[in-house]
C-alpha cells in the first residue's frame, strides 16, 4: 500500500511504460506474466521494471517528502478540527469558559504549526 500512495505523489517522474506497468501491477491486480504478454516483454522485465518503479519512488519520497508531509499536514487539520469541535460543544453548554479558551488556543498553535510547515 505504502508504494501506491507514493505513486499518487510521485508517479508522474516514471515513464509512460513505467506508468502502464505499475498500474497493471498495483491497480489491475494483474500478474507478471499477464502484464509481460500484454506489454511484449519477459516476466523478469515486468519484475525489474516494478522493482525500479519502486525504488525511483521510495527515492523521490527520501528527497522530497511530500507524502510524510501531506500525512502530518492531515493530522495537523483532524487536531484542528477537533479543537474546534470542542469549543464548539463546550460554548454551547455555557459552562465550559475555560475549556472554550484552551481549545481556541489550541487550534490557534495548531493552525500556526500547519502554516509554519509549508
Amino acid at each position: 500500500m505504502r508504494i501506491a500512495y507514493l505513486y499518487d505523489f510521485y508517479g508522474e517522474i516514471l515513464s509512460e511504460k513505467q506508468q502502464l506497468i505499475f498500474e497493471m501491477y498495483y491497480n489491475d491486480d494483474c500478474s507478471l506474466g499477464e502484464i509481460g504478454e500484454q506489454i511484449g516483454i519477459s516476466r523478469q522485465g515486468v519484475r525489474d521494471c516494478v522493482k525500479r518503479c519502486e525504488t525511483a519512488l521510495s527515492e523521490m519520497e527520501q528527497k522530497l517528502g511530500l507524502a510524510a508531509k501531506f500525512e502530518e499536514m492531515t493530522e495537523d487539520l483532524d487536531r484542528i478540527k477537533h479543537s474546534a469541535v470542542f469549543a464548539y460543544e463546550a460554548l454551547a453548554d455555557k459552562n465550559g469558559c475555560d475549556d472554550i479558551r484552551q481549545s481556541i488556543d489550541d487550534i490557534i498553535k495548531t493552525a500556526e504549526a500547519l502554516k509554519n510547515k509549508f
